[in-house]
């Protein structure tokens, strides 16, 4: 665990007043992007912060390069020249949506709530419907718009040029990566900004309070494209869901218990099964470990933002974990069992020496 010895899970009080590094300008040279380093670099302990920027650049590429694999790597590395290709042809259609101004994305109990950045806040404007499922209105209608605009923009792009895209997932057939094409700083900037506040007080247990990289993509659901989707897990600690629209029926959200990798198979249990209807522009916030799916969209069409939040940090950590009874419903299941057949055990020894 040496490599763990230069972390810390929560950033110490000199990283306020620290100016993190600019790897931007590393970026040739780097084996990941430049803004997990800038990111990760938060979570470094005080000698480490300290030092020079080389230092601190091999330090966090080994602690990365621990849980990311060659193949991993060299895939990153072509995904890299695949954007790049992509970012010097298309051209957007609306430029501020590469620029985070949160005045123009978010509605105002949202930005108020965040710029006040309190449990207090927070509880005003979310509500909890089922728990390790927060809900709250978050996007502009206009911003929604936007990005769908946006995304509509691109894929003409796409089907003129012929140039083929990469979607967002093995189960995605109908969708965009928005990273691909010029979002991925503008999202980075929303998930340290906008979704870390509440994750760090809702899904610390998981990573969410060291949320330091993205996966940014929409999905599109409705007759003519992907219907359903059936249960999974995310590959992320965090997970923001947000419909964007437009018009359509069904598509409802079905959740089944948080489960570690062990457990990712195991039943689920009655009061495990919730359903949640989407609703425009209102987000949902959950652990990406919690089992979930899409019910059928029977009309219209549906296109749903999500931003998958990772956490290297958390990640390194996990390697050295065997129980993780604190978030997964089976692991504490299983604790609790050998915990009382501990005590029975006791009680037929105690009763056996009278």
């Amino acid at each position: 665990m040496s490599s763990l010895k230069g972390l810390q899970l929560i950033p110490s009080v000199e990283v306020e007043h620290h100016k993190v590094e600019n790897y931007e300008e590393l970026e040739s040279k780097l084996e990941f992007s430049p803004l997990l380093y800038s990111s990760l670099e938060r979570h470094l302990s005080s000698n480490l912060l300290n030092s020079s920027r080389d230092n601190k650049v091999q330090f966090m590429s080994d602690i990365l390069l621990g849980y990311s694999p060659l193949s991993e790597r060299i895939r990153t590395q072509k995904q890299n020249e695949y954007r790049h290709r992509i970012i010097s042809n298309y051209q957007p259609l609306h430029s501020m949506l590469y620029t985070m101004k949160a005045t123009n994305f978010f509605v105002p109990s949202f930005i108020k709530a965040i710029s006040e950045n309190s449990v207090e806040s927070f509880r005003k404007i979310i509500c909890e419907p089922y728990p390790g499922v927060l809900s709250f209105e978050m996007l502009q209608p206009r911003f929604c718009e936007m990005l769908l605009e946006e995304v509509e923009n691109f894929e003409k792009w796409v089907r003129e040029t012929k140039f083929r895209i990469m979607r967002p997932n093995a189960m995605s057939k109908f969708g965009a990566v928005l990273d691909d094409f010029g979002l991925q700083n503008m999202l980075q900037k929303f998930m340290e900004d906008f979704i870390l506040p509440i994750s760090r007080v809702a899904f610390t247990e998981v990573g969410g309070s060291t949320l330091d990289s993205h996966h940014g993509f929409v999905v599109e659901y409705g007759m003519d494209k992907g219907v359903d989707l059936g249960l999974h897990v995310d590959d992320a600690e965090v997970t923001l869901n947000v419909c964007l629209g437009k018009h359509f029926t069904g598509g409802d959200l079905f959740f089944q218990g948080v489960r570690c990798e062990k457990h990712m198979n195991t039943k689920t249990r009655p009061e495990e099964v919730f359903n949640y209807p989407h609703v425009a522009g209102r987000a949902i916030l959950h652990c990406g470990r919690h089992r979930h799916g899409a019910r059928a969209t029977t009309s219209g069409r549906r296109t749903n933002l999500l931003i998958w939040c990772r956490s290297s940090v958390f990640r390194e950590m996990r390697k050295y974990q065997t129980d993780f009874s604190s978030w997964c419903a089976e692991c504490k299941r299983d604790k609790e069992e050998g915990m009382l057949q501990k005590l029975a055990t006791l009680k037929i020894s105690a009763v056996s020496a009278l």
